[in-house]
C-alpha cells in the first residue's frame, strides 16, 4: 500500500452549505476539528459516522458538471446506498438537490419497461456535482 485515502473533495462555489447538505445526506458532523485541515471561508469537511471524510474547497469561478453534456462532464460522482429510492429522493430534494434523472421510462418497449425499474436516480448537489442514489436491498 502507497498511500491512505483521508477524503474525497469537491470543488464549490459555497463550501459550508455543501457540508451541510451532505451532512443532511449521510449523516456526521460539519467542521468537526481535525489536525489534517485548517477550517476557514474557503474549506468545510464533513466527518460521517462511518469514517468518511469528504471536504469541500471554495472555488470562484467554479463551473459545475452540466450530466450528462461532454463539454463538462461529471468529473465523478457519490453513489449512496439507499432502502427506498421514492423516500430518499424527497428527502435530498428537500435538503437542495435537483433531480436529473429520476429513472422513469420516456417511451415504450421492452427497453424501456426494464429502464423504468432500473435500481438507481441520479441527483445533483446544491454546486451541481452529479450523484447517485442508488437501491440498496438487504438479502
Amino acid at each position: 500500500m502507497i498511500a491512505e485515502l483521508q477524503c474525497v473533495v469537491l470543488d464549490c462555489p459555497d463550501p459550508v452549505r455543501l457540508a451541510e447538505f451532505y451532512r443532511s445526506v449521510l449523516g456526521g458532523r460539519v467542521n468537526e476539528p481535525d489536525r489534517r485541515w485548517a477550517i476557514d471561508e474557503n474549506w468545510a469537511t464533513l466527518h460521517t459516522d462511518t469514517g468518511l471524510v469528504l471536504a469541500f474547497q471554495r472555488v470562484a469561478d467554479h463551473r459545475p458538471p452540466l450530466w450528462p453534456d461532454p463539454a463538462r462532464p461529471q468529473q465523478f460522482h457519490l453513489d449512496f446506498g439507499v432502502p427506498d429510492l421514492d423516500t430518499a429522493q424527497t428527502e435530498v430534494v428537500a435538503a437542495g438537490a435537483t433531480v436529473l434523472d429520476d429513472g422513469s421510462a420516456s417511451g415504450t418497449g421492452a427497453a424501456d419497461a426494464e429502464w423504468s425499474e432500473r435500481p438507481w436516480r441520479i441527483y445533483a448537489d446544491p454546486a451541481g456535482h452529479p450523484f447517485c442514489l442508488v437501491l440498496h436491498r438487504v438479502a
